[in-house]
């Protein structure tokens, strides 16, 4: 999982998760236990599921900390004045540089999933007979983006639409743009965290968004040791009250100090104590809620000083999180 940059090995728990007949709330607690104590030892120490049940997972310490946003536009309403100097092909599903693109988007886009071979066959497993690849090139024939589309039904269906830069994000518009005689509205999805409507010249479209991805620390201690912050924010140290009725040892006070873009467990005095649950302590580092809302949430006990002081020191970027896990 790519966080800020860096990479680590991330969790995931399905076999006891995404199956109702165990959750009994006995058993699941216990199998939801057991799976993130191997993960533990496993050197593992950050978990990500798709919720079968938001209330239930968060009464085991799981918390959101992704959005998939939907949306419908009509064909009048696709971008028109686009002209970027690159171009557009379309290609086979094997195509090398299509894969490699999305290695280079998750490892410059907070959150992203790097996808190993299984990965790839489970996000494509019912649409790759029937969908389209396209990438986006530059003007020195250098792959900057790429979407997986379908047309049905006079409905372009956007399966995938990633981008390094703007000016392939523009360019794959431009693409959609130029089927708008064969189509009446595009519908797609968006894990960007951020409404596409405002950026268009008519933005009264239809556009939903609802709860993605769930995530946990497993390991308080392990997670803070690969954790990053802004490396241009201030430096801080605090005591961090977590409450985590499922696993033992993240369940205590964790004095962290925050330098230079790292953190670390110390011994020093903090400058600020706040309490929380495990759950909001991955939705705050995760990025998805700020310090400050969760405060104004009753979801953190301290000071508005020391939430004005962390957010300064955190970075703020929802994950993008586009896997089914």
């Amino acid at each position: 999982m790519n966080i800020y940059g860096e990479c680590y090995e991330v969790g995931f728990v399905t076999s006891v998760c995404t199956y109702p007949e165990y959750t009994g709330h006995g058993i699941m607690k216990k199998l939801m236990r057991k799976s993130l104590t191997r993960m533990r030892d496993s050197n593992k120490s950050f978990a990500l599921l798709y919720p079968y049940s938001i209330p239930l997972y968060r009464g085991l310490g799981w918390e959101i900390i992704s959005n998939k946003m939907t949306y419908v536009i009509k064909d009048r309403q696709i971008p028109t004045k686009l002209k970027e100097p690159g171009y557009v092909r379309r290609v086979q599903w094997d195509d090398e540089q299509f894969k490699k693109l999305h290695t280079h988007f998750a490892a410059k886009t907070h959150g992203c999933l790097y996808r190993n071979n299984l990965a790839w066959e489970e996000y494509f497993r019912w649409d790759e007979d029937d969908t389209m690849v396209a990438i986006y090139y530059n003007e020195d024939d250098e792959p900057c983006g790429y979407m997986v589309y379908l047309i049905s039904s006079d409905v372009m269906h956007i399966k995938e639409l990633i981008y390094l830069n703007r000016e392939a994000q523009l360019g794959l518009w431009e693409y959609i743009h130029a089927h708008d005689s064969m189509i009446d509205e595009v519908r797609g999805n968006n894990y960007y965290s951020e409404p596409i409507a405002f950026e268009l010249d008519d933005s009264d479209i239809k556009e939903t968004i609802r709860p993605y991805a769930m995530g946990r620390i497993i390991d308080v201690a392990q997670f803070i040791s690969q954790y990053n912050c802004d490396p241009d924010g201030p430096s801080g140290c605090f005591s961090f009250e977590i409450a985590d009725e499922l696993l033992p040892w993240n369940n205590g006070t964790f004095v962290i100090d925050f330098e230079k873009g790292h953190c670390a467990l110390t011994d020093k005095n903090p400058q600020y104590h706040l309490s929380m649950s495990i759950g909001t302590f991955t939705t705050l580092l995760l990025g998805y809620k700020s310090a400050e809302k969760l405060l104004q949430m009753g979801k953190i006990q301290t000071t508005y000083d020391a939430v004005a002081k962390l957010d300064d020191i955190l970075y703020h970027e929802i994950p993008y999180v586009s896997d089914y896990i």
